[in-house]
């Protein structure tokens, strides 16, 4: 079985997460979202919510799965069997980044890193972008799937 996970706070999921989670079930047989925990980040969602949140955006993709973990992302590669990390790319900083954590990944870890450039319409969206929206009551729901919703 490939199984890719897609690691992040998904603080909120954005259409971009979602861009790159439905074209990464196209690429491999399971898609694992992993939403860390970093007890030192304050997140805007609780992990209880943004686990709602993508489980409600995927309920009828059952190469979705989605959990939660701590520590290593190759450790938790290792744990759960996944032999891809699935990350996606917004612009030329993203991949910058990016590359250092896949080298440093596959020093530790026979894991390999795969990239998916974002698509063009949801390139610009960022989870900071949909909290600040949200924060100053605007129209958040252009930049989040449908199960992502502020009462």
């Amino acid at each position: 079985m490939r199984r890719a996970l897609f690691p992040g706070s998904f603080d909120p999921i954005t259409l971009g997460h979602f861009d790159i989670i439905k074209r990464g079930v196209t690429l491999f047989d399971e898609v694992i979202v992993a939403i860390g925990v970093n007890s030192d980040k304050k997140y805007m969602f609780s992990l209880e919510e943004r686990q709602a949140f993508i489980e409600k955006a995927f309920a009828d993709e059952p190469k979705v799965k989605v959990v939660t973990y701590t520590g290593l992302t190759v450790d938790f590669c290792h744990e759960i069997g996944a032999e891809f990390i699935l990350r996606g790319l917004r612009n030329p900083a993203d991949f910058e980044f990016e590359k250092a954590i896949a080298h440093a990944n596959r020093r530790m870890a026979t894991i390999e890193t795969v990239f998916l450039l974002t698509s063009a319409k949801t390139s610009f969206i960022s989870s900071s972008i949909v909290r600040d929206v949200i924060k100053n009551n605007g129209d958040y729901t252009k930049f989040v799937p449908d199960s992502v919703r502020v009462i």
